[in-house]
């Protein structure tokens, strides 16, 4: 007889499966419970994070700000963060974990190869349990940390790739989670805004220092500053706008003539920790800086057509030249260059700095304008002068010689008939003292040009039909050369060219004059210098003028290599 169970047999069965259904449960409210209490610090890790990254408007700090981020966020040992250049790979390489000198021996930081150079081309997130096993990996340089699990993330500004997060080594060894990819996607949106709030903030510091640069140099220029100080004020300033490594100036060597008549151009300015040379000339020929000037338009290029002669052999890479345009003529072209593996210059800064360019010239125009109207005014009244002396003054003279004359026929003593006849003469000196002040009234209008002229016709006589080519620079404010100066660098000079010619036996000849501090005046040619038993007497000459004037003169003679004549004096 088969026996029923009984209901005392069944209780410890349904009480053992009750108390296992129990723990089950608690276990997963447990687990529910820390997935909640994690996913609540993600969640403030999350807010801290953008906190931290949009509360900086300096780019640079920036983006040091969000790479420190990043890591703390997923906890992760590295973390960079790779700007993503317009021409190729990457322009900048912000990290966190490695120290200096680690760095240091690795070598060059990453340009955008490898994984790295697959985010940029494919800004979609990437996570990887190992990096050598992804298609694109090319290893790691020589005294690189090792790096196995990877997290790639873009940032992207509106629709624009600015580049991209890379956090490696998790901590403890474990994976990169799903959960950590949508944290760090997040940070990288918040980031974008940050950097764009960061760009914006540095543009409108840029514009604010544009105003003010355009201000000063109106200032400087209403003040009554001479040209050339200007000049290297507008240089100095875009030199700072641009945060280049350096800039020149270059403007024709005579301003008079048509900007279609120009055929080169002089460096007068310079700025930056390497500067071109000073009286360099650049032929409009096959030169970016000749280009911007006969085109009137602004250039961005990653290297310029012609070096512009600077004083070491630095290579320089992107460069503005823009154009000085005031009206219908341009007044130069003011170049700024980087080195050779800087970022290139952007649209917006060529577009901010043509402006500046364009206000430079304006005011520069303004100043001349006014410059020309205070010289009519003194020319006008040099003219009144000149036509009342000759008109009222010598007339009057005149007539009280006459007068006197017609009195010393009717003297009788010797001792007044001598006191008139000196009186007399006396009268002739002061009516030929009346005119020379005449005609050096009338003179004064284009005495600078006609110093310019008589130099250039001084060096065209004396090297006319001897074969010698000739290159000329003047550069400086000719206009402060008064006449006494100017005769002596008329001697010097054609005594200089005439030793040239006639002794050095050489094929060219440079000829620069310079007028800034000093009055400087060299010569320089390839010949064989000066030979033996040749009359030093015409360097006696120079040497005795320049100490005449407190100046210097010195030459020279490297053999085989030709002579160069330096003579200069003070301004007065």
């Amino acid at each position: 007889m088969t026996r029923q169970p009984d209901e005392r047999d069944s209780a410890p069965r349904l009480g053992s499966l009750s108390e296992l259904r129990l723990r089950e449960l608690l276990t997963e409210v447990q687990e529910r419970i820390v997935q909640i209490v994690d996913a609540r610090e993600h969640v403030d890790g999350l807010l801290e994070a953008m906190l931290s990254v949009t509360s900086g408007l300096d780019l640079d700090n920036t983006l040091r700000t969000i790479v420190h981020a990043a890591i703390n966020l997923v906890d992760a040992r590295y973390g960079a963060l790779g700007v993503v250049s317009p021409r190729e790979g990457l322009s900048e390489f912000v990290f966190e974990g490695i120290d200096e000198e680690t760095r240091e021996r690795i070598g060059d930081l990453p340009r955008g190869r490898g994984v790295l150079g697959f985010l940029i081309t494919n800004p979609k997130p990437v996570r990887l349990k190992d990096l050598s096993h992804h298609a694109a990996s090319v290893g790691f340089p020589d005294h690189h940390p090792p790096m196995k699990t990877f997290l790639g993330v873009p940032i992207q500004i509106r629709d624009e790739a600015f580049g991209n997060l890379y956090l490696t080594e998790k901590a403890n060894g474990a994976q990169f989670t799903e959960d950590d990819e949508v944290l760090l996607r997040a940070l990288a949106a918040a980031a974008g805004i940050a950097i764009e709030n960061a760009r914006l903030y540095e543009e409108s510091r840029t514009r604010q220092a544009w105003l003010e640069a355009t201000r000063e140099i109106a200032t400087e220029l209403l003040a009554g500053s001479e040209t050339a100080e200007v000049l290297q004020v507008i240089t100095d300033d875009a030199l700072s706008l641009t945060d280049a490594d350096s800039a020149f100036l270059a403007v024709p060597e005579d301003p008079d003539i048509p900007s279609d008549e120009v055929t080169e151009l002089v460096v007068t300015a310079s700025a930056g920790t390497v500067s071109a040379r000073i009286g360099r000339t650049i032929p409009l020929e096959g030169s970016t800086s000749g280009e911007a000037f006969r085109e009137r338009t602004p250039l961005r290029v990653n290297a310029l057509a012609f070096d512009p002669g600077f004083e070491t052999g630095t290579r320089f890479g992107p460069a503005l030249a823009l154009p000085l345009r005031a009206t219908q003529s341009v007044a130069g072209v003011l170049v700024v260059l980087r080195h050779a593996d800087a970022a290139p210059f952007t649209e917006d800064q060529l577009a901010l700095m043509s402006g500046f360019a364009d206000q430079a010239a304006v005011a520069l125009q303004l100043a001349n304008s006014q410059r020309r109207m205070h010289e009519l005014d003194v020319l006008s009244d040099r003219d009144r002068i000149a036509r009342d002396l000759h008109d009222h003054v010598i007339q009057r003279l005149f007539a009280v010689g006459l007068s006197l004359q017609s009195t010393l026929q009717r003297a009788k003593s010797p001792e007044v008939k001598q006191r008139l006849v000196q009186s007399v003469d006396d009268l002739h000196d002061i009516v030929r003292d009346i005119r020379t002040a005449i005609f050096d009234l009338h003179g004064g209008s284009g005495a600078v040009t006609q110093f310019r002229r008589r130099l250039h016709e001084i060096i065209a006589e004396i090297t006319a039909d001897s074969g010698l080519r000739t290159t000329v620079h003047m550069s400086g404010p000719l206009s402060v050369i008064d006449a006494v100066l100017a005769e002596h660098a008329e001697a010097v000079l054609r005594e200089a060219l005439s030793n040239a010619v006639r002794h050095a036996a050489a094929g060219t000849v440079t000829v620069s004059i310079s007028v800034y501090d000093d009055l400087v005046i060299e010569v320089a040619d390839d010949g064989k210098g000066f030979p033996e038993g040749v009359s030093r007497s015409g360097l006696d000459n120079l040497a005795a003028r320049a100490q005449e004037v407190n100046g210097r003169f010195t030459i020279d003679t490297t053999p085989g290599g030709g002579t160069t004549l330096r003579w200069s004096a003070p301004l007065p």
